[in-house]
């Protein structure tokens, strides 16, 4: 699959609606319980008001939305950090698509001059936790059993990236280079 990564508009949000409502009704990976209509997701996630970034994958050939991910400001943050959900279609192969999203997110988070992103990932979602953990998140907070709506309590680790550091490639280099 050849895609293409570019910011999200108020258009996208009929589709994109679709492919997060069906990521919650399959359950099990995301937090977000009750579905979303096109308005509310572009408002919360898209183009609002506490969106920092919000950038879409898409498919070369087909046009189709593959994937989204946003960054908002969340009041329980520090100020200068952001808080990142990444959403791709329960429907079929999404290689790459999270990697291309992140690299934009990444690069616009300094951009803006962040300190740092925060992922929350229900301690159940096992893919979640290995993405962002390949991306360079590391642990440093787990609220324990935060019920669902059914009252199920589930954990939620909170991972951070910092954005100030080098990646690891770099410290690599620099601890060659410095030898």
């Amino acid at each position: 699959m050849s895609l293409t990564v570019r910011p999200a508009t108020s258009a996208d949000a009929p589709e994109l609606a679709e492919l997060l409502n069906a990521i919650i009704a399959r359950g099990g990976t995301t937090a977000l319980e009750r579905p979303f209509t096109p308005e509310r997701l572009d408002a919360t996630y898209l183009t609002g008001p506490d969106v920092l970034s919000c950038v879409v994958a898409v498919d070369r050939a087909s046009g189709r939305l593959e994937g989204f991910q946003t960054l908002i400001r969340e009041d329980h943050l520090p100020a200068d950090w952001g808080d990142i959900g990444t959403f791709a279609r329960v429907d079929g192969i999404q290689r790459g698509v999270g990697s291309a999203l992140f690299a934009a997110t990444r690069d616009r988070a300094r951009e803006l001059g962040l300190a740092a992103m925060n992922a929350e990932i229900r301690a159940d979602n096992t893919g979640g936790l290995a993405f962002y953990g390949k991306m360079g998140f590391e642990d440093y907070k787990t609220d324990r059993a935060v019920p669902l709506g059914d009252g199920t309590p589930v954990d939620r680790i909170n991972k951070r990236y910092v954005l100030d550091a080098p990646a690891p490639s770099e410290v690599s280099r620099e601890r060659s280079v410095g030898q």
